[in-house]
């Protein structure tokens, strides 16, 4: 529930900070999340792992540092939002209502595709290596945070790149462009196996803050309710794709999973028919 609250009031405060720069805040915003996620396989194998699990209750002094940070951050948005409402709304892009509904389902789809594959690395990959290079679970999740990693560089990427040449572009590219990376990640020995998921989590990573700000700039004056179906429904599907894919890693074997997952960025050419909206070029 805490989580729930957090992220749609965080994306408003995020937008609010932005100026004109509201990729580059989504993504300044989503980094911190993903660096966190990142640093988790490199605390379970050097903390958790030698420490026990009484260990983890350390990391509540983390929190008690983010509450601290946040009540001076709310205090700061209580002010803007005071302001706010002395100025004029912002304009809206003229699209009809059904086009607005019809995009906000193939953005809700590309999330799921998008989920759904980091779902299969980030819940399968240390098992996927130690099954087929008999790595231990200590570089197994050095592995893993690699590709971590890579994926809050992509999201740190790919917000300013979409403030330069629009989200649209972004969106396409990041979800289309990474299908020769999965398509090839069953396949290759050890060392580029590393190498391909470093990749795949720069390039796919990416379209996430753009396709917050794309349903933001479709919806204008609704950023809270845009963010909170956004991440919830990133959040659901990823927690629903890793129990779907387990139990078919259950039946078929892990490497399975990988060659079925392989193809769900070829969904990305749906972006094509996402419309041009004022801030994007033609």
């Amino acid at each position: 529930m805490g989580s729930a609250v957090f992220h749609p009031e965080a994306s408003r405060v995020a937008r609010a900070a932005a100026g004109r720069r509201f990729g580059t805040a989504q993504s300044l915003f989503q980094v911190g999340g993903n660096a966190g996620h990142a640093a988790g396989p490199l605390l379970a194998a050097f903390i958790v792992v030698p420490m026990g699990r009484p260990s983890v209750a350390w990391f509540a002094v983390l929190a008690m540092l983010g509450m601290t940070i946040l009540s001076q951050v709310g205090r700061w948005y209580a002010n803007q939002e005071r302001r706010k409402r002395k100025t004029a709304p912002a304009k809206g892009h003229g699209l009809p209502r059904r086009r607005i509904v019809i995009t906000i389902g193939l953005l809700a789809f590309l999330v799921f595709t998008k989920n759904a594959y980091m779902a299969s690395i980030g819940a399968f990959y240390t098992f996927f290596l130690i099954e087929r290079f008999a790595l231990s679970t200590q570089d197994a999740q050095l592995m893993l945070f690699l590709f971590l990693a890579a994926s809050a560089a992509g999201v740190i990427i790919g917000g300013p790149i979409g403030d330069r040449i629009g989200t649209r572009a972004v969106i396409w590219v990041s979800i289309l462009g990474v299908l020769p990376f999965t398509l090839a990640l069953p396949h290759l020995d050890l060392f580029w196996t590393g190498v391909t998921t470093v990749f795949i989590g720069l390039i796919l990573s990416s379209a996430f803050p753009a396709i917050i700000v794309f349903a933001q700039e479709l919806v204008p004056g609704r950023v809270g309710l845009i963010a909170g179906v956004f991440f919830g429904m990133a959040f659901g599907i990823g927690g629903i794709a890793a129990a779907g894919l387990g139990i078919l890693g259950d039946a078929y074997g892990i490497e399975f999973v990988y060659r079925i997952c392989a193809f769900l960025p070829a969904m990305g050419i749906l972006a094509a028919f996402l419309p041009h909206l004022n801030r994007d070029p033609a």
